[in-house]
């Protein structure tokens, strides 16, 4: 296994011929154009690859190679220290990158929001990963890191001896790609476990707020719950980090502005989860959404936007915490794994590995590039 500084490159991009992985690839080709960062963006299909290097400033290296190949990337993973992937599902094409990376020694980043896909891979690599000093971090995009950093950066604000609750309300205006759609739909489609919303192993308790629709007086709205993954990869950001309280909860919920409009929405969310139940019902979804690897227009993605609005408490203080940005699933998720890469090449930490949380691996220096890349974090008394 080559060593770390003899490996040709620092980061790769994997899945740079999708939807996402090209906007990750831009933002990746603003940020080193006339760097000394060694770089490439991978896929399987060679002139594909060749016209997205082609296309980004600085011109990245190019490397052909199929997620279902696990020699291809094995050799892939020995040529550079740190690889991400933007190649979903993940439960389909995600395990042999993960396999591949903790084998060569060569840390890990992905944008998943595939809560078994997380749980497969802590159970299957974790514990080697730790023992080889590798880092991976999942869900680096909208999922998981609004929500892990700004509970992080919110609970920090907040007495230490005390019980700490935090509720997060989020609003968003955008559309999402086809590869989204696909990964949603292959989900419900799976009979894998997803991940525990509460992780064993804690340093301090930890726990989930009620999950029952309610008024939010200082949003002037409604708030219905957001079964995602974000709650268990906050809860283990707080189980095993400092600065979280002496316990703390953590609620997570889609803000809305009126009671017939979240009854609405909590009624199109129940039939569309139905309808995803039944292999006809996925069938008939998968024909209504986008092809995969395509996604919104740059006129529709400009208009796009979200804001993460947490509200904390403990120890008799309360404190307000913002993270927003612009386009959610595909802008602001390319800025954010582009910059997770940056950081695991360039803010190496030593003491931590296995597998871990964006705000475990990535803490305050990710937070500080995420704020200069655009990202808004603020955290006030409230």
């Amino acid at each position: 296994m080559p060593a770390m500084e003899d490996r040709p490159y620092d980061l790769v991009l994997l899945g740079a011929t999708g939807f996402t992985g090209r906007l990750v690839a831009e933002h990746l080709g603003r940020r080193l154009a006339g760097s000394d960062v060694r770089w490439a963006v991978a896929g399987r299909s060679p002139e594909r690859v060749a016209e997205v290097a082609a296309s980004v400033p600085g011109g990245p290296a190019v490397e052909v190679v199929d997620v279902g190949d696990l020699v291809g990337l094995l050799g892939l993973a020995q040529r550079t220290r740190v690889l991400g992937t933007t190649v979903g599902p993940y439960l389909r094409h995600g395990e042999l990158v993960v396999q591949a990376c903790v084998r060569a020694g060569t840390h890990y980043a992905d944008i998943t929001g595939e809560s078994p896909f997380v749980r497969l891979i802590g159970e299957r690599y974790a514990a080697d990963a730790q023992q080889r000093g590798v880092q991976l971090v999942s869900c680096c995009g909208f999922d998981s890191v609004p929500p892990d950093l700004g509970a992080q950066m919110v609970a920090e604000r907040l007495p230490q001896e005390a019980s700490l609750a935090v509720r997060a309300y989020l609003r968003a205006n955008a559309r999402f790609s086809g590869g989204t759609f696909a990964s949603g739909l292959g989900l419900q489609g799976s009979d894998a476990e997803p991940l525990p919303v509460v992780p064993l192993g804690a340093q301090r308790p930890v726990q989930t707020l009620g999950a029952r629709p309610h008024r939010v007086e200082e949003l002037g709205g409604w708030a219905l719950p957001l079964p995602t993954i974000d709650p268990a990869i906050v809860l283990r950001s707080a189980a095993h980090l400092e600065g979280y309280g002496r316990d703390f909860r953590y609620g997570h919920y889609a803000a809305v502005r009126s009671l017939p409009r979240a009854v609405g929405s909590a009624a199109g969310a129940g039939a569309a989860l139905g309808l995803s139940r039944a292999r006809p019902g996925r069938a008939l979804l998968s024909r209504l959404a986008p092809d995969p690897g395509e996604g919104p227009s740059p006129e529709r993605r400009a208009r796009s936007s979200f804001s993460l609005t947490l509200l904390g408490r403990g120890g008799g203080q309360r404190v307000i915490g913002r993270v927003a940005g612009g386009d959610p699933g595909y802008d602001a998720t390319a800025v954010m794994l582009g910059e997770a890469l940056l950081s695991l090449a360039l803010d190496p930490r030593g003491d931590v590995a296995g597998q871990l949380t964006p705000a475990a691996a990535l803490g305050a220096p990710y937070r500080a590039r995420l704020e200069d890349q655009g990202l808004a974090f603020s955290v006030e008394a409230a």
